[in-house]
């Protein structure tokens, strides 16, 4: 008989490509045959073969039991198949394991080229039970007289400790000496057993620290080395003794070794391991930030990164030294790995602060700018091109790393979190910071402008100094047509035009000339914009308008009369187009504002302007007298906007202000707003409450003596009505019909007890059948509400204006940090210091107090001395008025009597 080989497997294999899975049928089915075979050679090559077929992702569960069998061929080349195959192919669950203790018992006890195969299948087929079981025999090897068993059994032991850990304890003596083995495999096997086992319990291995350092110091292997000089970094946190002992060693390797691999992992030992703390530290630090900047110059990349990824684990404890190679670091962000890239932003975003921040910024700006320029080649660039790939092939030149959206996000982001870090604290000049955020947005090309929104916004919030330079930049992005056309794009950023149409109306008193950004505020292109942002411009022209026409008024002239009447002309016309957005937020804002400049319009159509004599001495009389004038010289709809925005500053609000708003007296937030009932509520469709009552208690009484219950509870004037108002009782009402009614009553409250649009009356029977039956419109409480202040002195005074006292030379900017806190706030601790995020603007009403009004121009209204006019109203006190008792007894009115005193109770 003729069997495949496994070369006869492998060139049918590559023969039959087009029907694989039949040939590889074929060739099962001859396994199945040749696997039973009594041949210990066939039965091997069998095994052999399936080996392959598993390799390839075919099943060999079915044939485990013969591959024990292979396993226990006495021939050295059967018994190594055997373990080939059950290295492959056996699990931890597989069930024939169980089997192969006796059997690797056998082997370890053998021949030494027995015992190194089954170390071999061992370290990968090994159990709990089996680690178990063969942990002494595993042990007894560590002392073979051969050293490659020796090593192996290490690796072995190794495996068992994994998952039987029990055996640890009973080798760790054994580990210890072959730390001083006389070969070095076995030592380099030793070190690294331990440096895998010392993350599990390092201080139990505190005491092999002077055979470790006795090997640091005297061997030439790099890779046990690093090993040991990971061992130690792992162990000195446990041992801060070792952190003096270890320094000279370690600085000798860095200064000398051309390891980059040895360097690297002496740089990390000294950092995890607190080395580089003191006189010394800074001595070892210095050496190895001018070791790694040698890498920085390298055209080796791996290098490069090596170094970029050092100093980034140096740079928080010594920044200074890091930064003295600002220039080479940087440099490292226009390399053309894109690795190289991410770690050179890691290390600048670490090593920035007050003295290097815009130079940093600058040059990631204009490292966004540059790409931007290349990204398109010109006409004669495309051309040459052309010409050049008909003649030749050339290479299609890859995209670079700068045009990249997901690269070119991170550097934006990366740009923002620089400035922002810690509520602005590296920023010493906001101007640039505003100009360097709108410039960000010209050229990130990707979707940034929410950050930037916030960004500016928070800046123009926080730091009064730069509110000017903020508003003249943001009309300037306002009145830029090719930004907003280019707004609608991928990556245009539309929100920083939510953010100047904000600043500009909420600071459009810096502005000398605020009228003229209305037509930029309302022009028909923003209507392609987002809707938010289209509801902020409409919020905003109403808040410039509103500004600019107090302002006038203060100045009032009536040769300004048809200027201000042809501008709300403008503005309504505007508008009109905004009403019918498809938006219902910019439908509402643009309804409101039509409305009002509606009224201010017809306003001013009636205004009729006066002379100055008129209205200062008002009228003559037939005396030749008269009266002062009680109306003003202006229009009185100019003020009418104004107050609608300015009534309080917008300032910041402090991280802790929510959390320190005391709960108000009497006020439990833990208790039920609706009481949480155990007893189900009663049926308001079932008979009146005084027989509910007695028939609860088990009181029998006839249907007469209900009537006349019931009919003396509800006391009317009109007694049918009294009557007719009263439910009808049954005449005659049996068990079973009245055990029904009274179940459907309880699974129709079970369903609703749950339902959040169900209110439950948890009220007595009488007292619900008496308001039921009763209308005392006499007990319901009437408010008085004449004691409200009027509406009057609704302009509030216009803000010191500086757009005239000319700018320093070197200014100061004043951040607030810490926000405002509502009045009255209980002290709460704050946050911990690390928070980097800058918290946002809220219109708070706490700390900042409304504007007073201004002085008025004319007579004010005539008020009643006994009248009390408050500036701010009284709460109002409801009382609801106790109802007369209407049904006898003295046990009702004892119950009244309970419930208004619980009721009076605070």
């Amino acid at each position: 008989m003729w069997e495949r080989t496994l070369q006869d497997l492998i060139r049918g294999l590559r023969a039959n490509k087009k029907d694989e899975a039949k040939f590889i049928s074929q060739a099962v089915d001859e396994i199945r045959q040749e696997i039973r075979s009594k041949d210990m050679e066939i039965k091997a090559a069998a095994v052999l073969k399936l080996t392959y077929l598993h390799m390839l992702g075919y099943d060999m569960s079915w044939a485990s039991f013969h591959v024990v069998e292979v396993m226990s061929a006495p021939r050295i080349h059967l018994k190594t198949i055997g373990y080939l195959a059950a290295a492959q192919s056996f699990q931890q669950d597989t069930d024939v394991l169980m089997l192969t203790t006796n059997l690797l018992k056998k082997d370890l006890g053998s021949k030494p080229e027995d015992v190194a195969v089954a170390l071999n299948g061992l370290s990968d087929i090994v159990t709990p039970e089996l680690a178990r079981d063969l942990a002494p025999e595993l042990i007894a090897m560590l002392n073979h007289s051969r050293p490659h068993i020796r090593k192996r059994a290490i690796l072995a032991l190794y495996k068992a400790i994994i998952r039987y850990p029990e055996v640890l304890p009973q080798c760790m003596s054994r580990l210890r000496d072959k730390l001083d083995d006389p070969d070095d495999g076995v030592v380099a096997a030793t070190v690294n057993v331990l440096c895998e086992l010392v993350h599990r319990s390092p201080r139990d291995y505190l005491p092999l620290a002077p055979q470790l350092f006795h090997l640091l110091t005297t061997s030439s292997n790099n890779w046990m080395l690093i090993k040991i000089i990971k061992l130690f970094g792992t162990l000195t946190p446990y041992e801060p003794r070792l952190v003096k002992k270890l320094q000279p060693p370690i600085t000798d390797l860095i200064s000398t070794t051309s390891a980059i691999s040895l360097l690297y992992e002496c740089v990390r030992t000294c950092i995890i391991g607190g080395m580089l703390q003191g006189h010394s530290g800074n001595q070892l630090a210095r050496t190895c930030v001018t070791k790694l900047a040698g890498f920085l110059q390298d055209r080796d990349q791996n290098l490069k990164y090596i170094a970029l990824l050092a100093m980034v684990k140096i740079v928080p404890t010594h920044p200074e030294l890091v930064a003295e190679y600002q220039d080479m670091i940087l440099s490292s962000v226009n390399a053309e790995d894109i690795s190289i890239r991410m770690r050179a932003l890691d290390l600048v975003s670490a090593m920035v602060s007050r003295h290097n921040l815009q130079p940093i910024i600058q040059q990631l700006l204009a490292h966004l700018a540059k790409s931007e320029s290349t990204a398109l080649p010109s006409a004669s660039q495309a051309l040459s091109q052309f010409a050049s790939s008909s003649t030749a092939p050339t290479a299609k030149p890859g995209v670079s790393p700068s045009q990249s959206p997901a690269y070119r996000l991170t550097l934006a982001q990366r740009i923002l979190a620089l400035g922002s870090q810690d509520v602005y604290d590296n920023v010493t000049d906001f101007e640039w910071y505003i100009s360097v955020l709108v410039d960000l947005a010209y050229v990130a090309r990707v979707n940034i402008g929410a950050e930037i929104r916030e960004q500016l916004v928070d800046i123009t919030g926080r730091v009064r100094g730069a509110r000017r330079y903020a508003v003249q930049f943001m009309v300037k992005l306002l009145s830029d047509d090719s930004f907003l056309h280019n707004a609608s794009e991928d990556g245009g950023c539309p929100e920083v035009l939510w953010a100047a149409a904000f600043i500009c109306g909420e600071y459009c008193s810096e502005l000398a000339e605020p009228q003229k950004l209305l037509s930029y505020l309302l022009q028909p292109g923003i209507m392609a914009l987002p809707p938010d942002i289209v509801a902020v411009y409409v919020h905003a022209s109403m808040k410039v308008f509103g500004s600019w026409a107090a302002e006038l008024a203060e100045r009032w002239d009536d040769d300004d009369l048809p200027r201000v009447q042809g501008i709300v002309n403008d503005i309504l016309e505007r508008l009109t187009s905004f009403a019918t957005h498809p938006d219902i937020e910019v439908q509402e804002r643009a309804a409101e504002a039509l409305q009002l400049f509606t009224f201010i319009r017809a306003d001013l159509s009636a205004y009729k302007p006066k002379s100055r004599s008129d209205f200062l001495y008002g009228e003559a009389g037939s005396d030749g007298f008269g009266e002062p004038s009680a109306e003003p010289r202006f229009p009185k709809s100019l003020y009418l906007i104004k107050p609608l925005f300015s009534a309080y500053q917008l300032n910041a609000v402090a991280q802790t202000a929510q959390a320190s708003v005391p709960v108000p007296e009497g006020l439990d937030l833990d208790a039920w707003i609706v009481p949480w009932q155990e007893e189900s509520a009663p049926d308001l469709g079932a008979p009146d409450g005084a027989e509910g009552k007695k028939a609860k208690k088990g009181k029998k009484k006839d249907a007469g003596k209900t009537k006349r219950k019931g009919k003396g509870k509800a006391e009317e004037p009109d007694e049918d009505r009294a009557r007719s108002a009263s439910p009808a009782q049954p005449a005659v009402e049996t068990a079973e019909e009245r055990a029904e009614r009274e179940r459907r009553k309880a699974e129709r409250l079970e369903r609703l007890r749950d339902d959040p649009y169900y209110l439950v009356d948890d009220r007595p029977s009488s007292t619900r059948a008496a308001s039921l039956n009763a209308a005392d419109v006499d007990s319901i409480p009437v408010v008085k509400l004449d004691d409200l202040p009027p509406l009057s002195q609704a302009a509030t005074p216009r803000l010191p204006s500086l757009r005239n006292s000319p700018s320093p030379a070197a200014q100061t900017f004043v951040i607030d940090k810490t926000g405002e806190i509502p009045e009255g706030a209980a002290a709460s601790s704050p946050r911990a210091s690390g928070t980097t995020s800058p918290a946002r603007l809220g219109n708070g009403n706490g700390t900042s107090t409304p504007a007073m009004p201004p002085p008025s121009r004319f007579a004010p209204y005539d008020l009643d001395v006994d009248e009390p006019r408050p500036g701010t109203p009284q709460p109002i006190k409801v009382t609801r008025a106790k109802k007369k008792g209407t049904s006898g007894g003295k046990k009702e009115k004892k119950r009244t009597s309970k419930s208004d005193s619980a009721s009076a109770a605070p």
